[in-house]
């Protein structure tokens, strides 16, 4: 693991104890660090708790490859830049984004998983009373009846929070095909949380780039290097990954696309 992941990795437990600036969500490290900086080397540095650890980020494209789905061109690209395979890039698209395989529900709407329980204690540590907006539709039951469907539902509760606090409601959503909790926006490499959201907004390559900055700078890409999917999902999915198996369904899913490749190209 690098020095970056190894210290991060340290710190969940520590820090969790101390400050309760860390802990494990559904998806994700739940990470707050303090504001990225830049050192006398002109590198991007952050202090968490003392320590000093140097991001690594791949640079947004001016432009979005693409609107489609991501091809297998594009899983080979960022495969590539961070020393793993496409098909374990896959195997985690297979768990996190559903049956679709889809980082939008529609055009310019990405797949979200908005989370009041992280909603609640974000807005706590902010200082916000949603005592005062007990009517507030973000703070009530999913509605999938009325606007009929489950993400049509997820994005009227997540603009009735957004009318609360927009940093409280990003930072409390899991956005796109890799359902990254938007409270790690800066270690996605994005500039802002409303960045991070136009970005995953944009394109499932910019969902991309953002999963595999959060890697890198989190130290799991070494777990997929490696293949040992325990750890990356103990670490992605959090304490319960073994009970609902996300580690055997990566597994499972990295074997099928090996398979699935090896017949597409049988010479190599």
């Amino acid at each position: 693991m690098t020095r970056t992941g190894i210290a991060i990795l340290l710190l969940l437990a520590a820090a969790a104890a101390a400050t309760g600036r860390f802990g494990i969500a559904a998806h994700g490290l739940v990470l707050d660090p303090g504001p990225p900086l830049i050192d006398e080397r002109d590198l991007t540095i952050m202090i968490i708790d003392g320590d000093t650890l140097h991001l690594s980020f791949i640079p947004a494209p001016e432009k979005p490859a693409h609107r489609g789905p991501l091809t297998e061109d594009d899983y080979a690209e960022i495969a590539a830049q961070l020393g793993i395979e496409p098909e374990a890039i896959h195997a985690v698209v297979d768990i996190e984004a559903g049956a679709t395989h889809s980082g939008f529900s529609k055009e310019n709407m990405p797949i979200i998983n908005f989370d009041l329980r992280v909603f609640r204690r974000t807005a706590e540590r902010r200082k916000i009373n949603l005592g005062q907006h007990s009517a507030s539709e973000a703070l009530g039951n999913l509605n999938v009846r009325k606007y009929g469907s489950q993400q049509a539902a997820q994005h009227a509760r997540l603009a009735a929070a957004m009318k609360i606090d927009s940093i409280t409601a990003i930072e409390s959503t899991f956005w796109g095909m890799f359902q990254i909790g938007g409270f790690n926006w800066k270690l996605c490499g994005a500039a802002s949380p409303q960045d991070f959201v136009d970005r995953c907004s944009r394109s499932e390559f910019d969902q991309l780039q953002l999963f595999a900055n959060f890697i890198t700078n989190t130290g799991l890409t070494k777990y997929l290097k490696d293949k040992n999917w325990a750890a990356f999902a103990k670490y992605y999915n959090g304490p319960a990954y073994a009970s609902q198996g996300y580690h055997t369904k990566m597994a499972n899913a990295y074997q099928k696309y090996k398979a699935k490749n090896k017949a597409s190209n049988p010479t190599t």
